[in-house]
């Protein structure tokens, strides 16, 4: 029976918290809301933070004669709550994306109609070091808008029936694949109101299963191994086809199904070595973006949405989506299962938080596992995003080069959320799953006295440094580009109407700091408004800056393919609210300049050089290499590069032919040339891969005169 549609709602406050569970309370006065849904959606509540009170009657729902107790399910509360059904207390719940459920048969029985009534509470808090609620990204401003509140009862509310044993969580792990086999073992929590003997029947891809065992009163964790033959295995989409199957299991008691639950899923085994992803055996180089919540409502979140985003990364090349900092709405998960497009999970931990939560956490962590294993396109979890602090700007608005020595020490030494917190999440999820890279926590950096470490931020040419400092970084730390899992920069969308451009360039600056995730210390050093006469002369700066920044540490990453680079994600694909971030498609998923940069940058073949110089004098010596970097999983026996130099007055040509590896990236040859005498002007050199495949680039000099 599902409980969605109109409720009654009102802001809580102490005297209606004592009887508003009653079911003879008097709720006509409040107003009405819809579940599933946010109370901020609603006029009378849209400036509330709530705890907010629910209420809404049903009738006692028709259940099969074999059922003998009744649950009631909560699919998904934002964020913490009590419920009462006919003024019994039921208990409460924390965390918003997973299902909370309670049993009510007892109470069902009583009455022919009832009165569920649920205090729902979430307060958003701007506390980047003692958060409590784990909530992730949905309480960084640069992320969400810190002016919306998305609590509420967020995913359906319904009442489902069992017999005597209900079978709470059905979770697949795939142990190991190859052509002839596919190994999977069942983990299942049965809850059980007597100690009784159960049959439990399984089936997956056309294999069956059957086990006979006693069960104690209480909870019973079991779990069985499925062998399937000759498995069609689920692939990327640049790899292969995604066959999807369903795992039914039935569990029995007395010859009577007591209870029934079905999940898709797929058959693939991953692995991680040195940062490398293997899918099915087969080694993958990550091309990626982080992705934050669909749009800041996860209850507005429509199929249509998951759909356009998962098919705009494609477009883009991207193999990757790093759900960063937060569970995703569950339609993008079961795209992305139908698509192949591989997910990187972390848990909704971002940033540091307060002693005292770990436990909480660790419950969380499992909760996870136990919602989204099944999910074939889920390859890596990840526990706590960006742990370390970072460092705050200096007077000139510049962020210090690495963060500074603050965000230093907290990369080295220990600290509770990196050594405790995020060990205690590692080994819970290592403990529920075991068949996927779980990673403890991202963004922190190699540091003595093993150079351990794990994925890094490096955010050169925005929050640090210059834009061209990734490549001297990679040659004196190696470690450091493993795995890049954040940079970019921030630019202006198109339609950014929000900014009131019409003032330029008496814009509310504060504002767009504090609502729409600007960064101003990094604008004013990159891409600095004051050199503009115009908004839309800005717009098209930073535009084109974001592009540059992402194209060129891209091509940097997949020239150091497997050497050792075994993936990135670049930060963001999309907004969730209206911003002036990092991401390359805004709100309504319209591209910056920056996703085509990103789409010609992840191509399946790439011809790439050393960048030029930014100025070169005449008589100056340069030396580049030239690469190809190729993904495809076949050689490419008569590839032919071409290099053209020009500059005012002259130019240069280069050539060569040879077999292109498969999934590989190769040194075709130095460039060395001389910087001509002359007058002063662009130089440009123009890359083109021919043969089966081709490719392009370009890349600019300017010569400068004294």
């Amino acid at each position: 029976m599902d409980l969605s549609g109109e409720w009654r709602a009102t802001p809580s406050d102490d005297e209606l918290r004592l009887a508003f569970h009653d079911a003879e309370f008097d709720d006509d006065r409040w107003g009405e809301v819809e579940v599933p849904g946010h109370w901020r959606n609603n006029a009378h509540l849209a400036d509330t933070d709530g705890p907010v009170l629910y209420r809404t009657r049903f009738e006692t729902p028709q259940k099969p004669e074999s059922a003998s107790r009744s649950w009631l399910v909560c699919h998904g509360i934002f964020y913490v709550a009590d419920l009462w059904l006919d003024g019994s207390y039921l208990g409460d719940s924390e965390g918003y994306f997973f299902p909370h459920e309670f049993e009510i048969g007892g109470l069902l029985s009583d009455q022919a109609e009832h009165v569920l009534a649920v205090e729902v509470g979430h307060r958003p808090t701007r506390d980047r070091v003692g958060k409590r609620a784990l909530v992730g990204v949905f309480d960084d401003p640069l992320d969400v808008d810190p002016a919306w509140n998305p609590g509420g009862l967020w995913r359906p509310v319904t009442i489902e029936h069992s017999g005597p044993v209900r079978l709470r969580t059905v979770r697949p792990r795939c142990d190991g694949t190859t052509a002839d086999k596919a190994s999977v073992t069942v983990a299942a929590l049965l809850d059980t109101a007597e100690a009784t003997t159960v049959t439990i029947h399984s089936s997956l891809a056309g294999s069956q299963h059957e086990q006979q065992l006693p069960l104690g009163r209480g909870e019973n964790h079991v779990e069985w191994t499925m062998e399937i033959d000759h498995p069609e295995l689920w692939w990327p989409w640049t790899l292969g086809d995604q066959p999807l199957h369903d795992l039914d299991v039935r569990v029995e008691v007395d010859g009577v199904v007591s209870d029934h639950r079905a999940v898709r899923t797929g058959l693939r085994s991953v692995a991680m070595r040195k940062w490398m992803l293997h899918v099915n055996g087969e080694r993958i180089f990550l091309k990626g973006a982080t992705i934050g919540p669909t749009r800041a409502a996860l209850a507005d979140v429509t199929a249509t949405d998951v759909a356009k985003d998962v098919s705009l990364a494609m477009d883009a090349g991207l193999d990757l989506l790093r759900v960063r900092g937060h569970v995703a709405h569950p339609l993008l998960y079961e795209e992305a299962d139908r698509r192949g497009l591989l997910l990187w999970q972390d848990m909704p931990l971002h940033q540091a938080y307060a002693r005292g939560i770990r436990k909480e956490a660790v419950r969380q962590a499992e909760a996870m596992v136990d919602t989204l294993s099944h999910h074939p396109s889920v390859v890596v979890w990840c526990g706590h995003n960006s742990p370390a602090p970072e460092g705050a700007p200096d007077e000139q608005g510049r962020r210090p080069r690495f963060g500074g020595t603050r965000a230093a020490l907290g990369q080295q030494l220990p600290t509770w959320n990196k050594t405790v917190l995020d060990r205690s999440v590692k080994r819970a999820i290592d403990g529920a799953d075991g068949s996927r890279p779980v990673i403890a926590h991202s963004g922190v950096w190699p540091h003595p006295p093993q150079l351990d470490g794990t994925d890094t931020h490096l955010w050169f040419g925005w929050r640090w440094g210059g834009e061209r400092d990734l490549p001297r970084l990679a040659s004196r730390m190696p470690r450091a580009v493993r795995f890049v899992s954040e940079f970019g920069a921030g630019a202006v969308p198109d339609h950014a109407e929000f900014c009131h451009p019409e003032r330029w360039p008496d814009l509310d600056w504060e504002e767009l700091a504090s609502r729409y995730g600007a960064e101003l210390t990094a604008f004013d050093t990159y891409s600095p408004p004051h050199a503009h006469a115009t908004f839309d002369g800005w717009r098209q700066a930073t535009q084109a800056y974001q592009a540059g920044v992402l194209r060129r540490q891209i091509e940097t990453l997949r020239r150091l393919k497997y050497r050792p680079t075994g993936g990135f994600t670049f930060h963001r694909l999309a907004d969730s609210s209206p911003g002036l971030g990092p991401s390359i498609l805004d709100l309504e998923r319209r591209p910056k300049a920056a996703f085509e940069a990103v789409r010609e940058a992840c191509r399946p073949v790439l011809v790439v050089a050393d960048r030029l110089p930014a100025t070169v004098r005449p008589g100056e010596t340069v030396a580049i290499d030239v690469h190809v970097v190729s993904d495809r999983r076949v050689a490419e026996p008569d590839a032919r590069v071409r290099a053209d130099l020009s500059w005012p007055g002259g130019s240069h040509s280069w050539s060569w032919g040879g077999e292109l590896p498969a999934d590989d990236c190769i040194r075709i040859s130095t460039l060395s040339w001389v910087a001509p005498n002359g007058p002063a002007g662009r130089i440009t050199l123009r890359l083109r891969l021919d043969g089966p495949v081709t490719a392009s680039n370009r890349y600019d000099a300017q010569l400068v005169v004294d």
